[in-house]
């Protein structure tokens, strides 16, 4: 693969409790450990970093990839929720599931659309085999 950006970012601190900044400074922001896994919360965590990556990227790759799947995509918006968790095998995994809304399109040009994308973003091919992600489509 021939790279054609890099993105850096450092954390210090305590990781989850800490501090994130990218390279550029435009990423520059406290972390804490949610409230749901027994940290104060009051601040974002690597998951939804991960899930506001995923999302826009996704979002990106189902407009992009026009030429592939032949739907006109106008109306769009990708939620993605990150779960983590404790793995059976141990270590914690994540688990990613992507809501796609889409307008003007009927539903099976819509999920022929998702799946071309699925299959083009980065993130989606960084996480297959490693990550579950669901894929849930709803037309307007």
């Amino acid at each position: 693969m021939q790279t054609v950006y890099t993105a850096s970012a450092t954390a210090d601190g305590d990781g989850r409790s800490g501090h994130v900044r990218s390279s550029d400074g435009l990423v520059d922001t406290d972390l804490a450990v949610p409230t749901e896994m027994g940290g104060p919360g009051g601040a974002t965590n690597p998951e939804q970093l991960f899930a506001a990556g995923y999302a826009a990227c996704f979002l990106s790759a189902l407009k992009g990839s026009k030429k592939e799947h032949g739907v006109d995509i106008r109306d769009a918006a990708v939620t993605a929720e990150v779960g983590i968790g404790p793995r059976d095998e141990g270590g914690y995994g994540l688990a990613v599931v992507l809501r796609v809304e889409l307008g003007g399109v009927s539903k099976a040009d819509a999920e022929r659309a998702v799946e071309t994308a699925h299959s083009v973003c980065p993130y989606s091919n960084a996480t297959r085999g490693n990550v579950e992600v669901r894929l849930e489509v709803e037309v307007a």
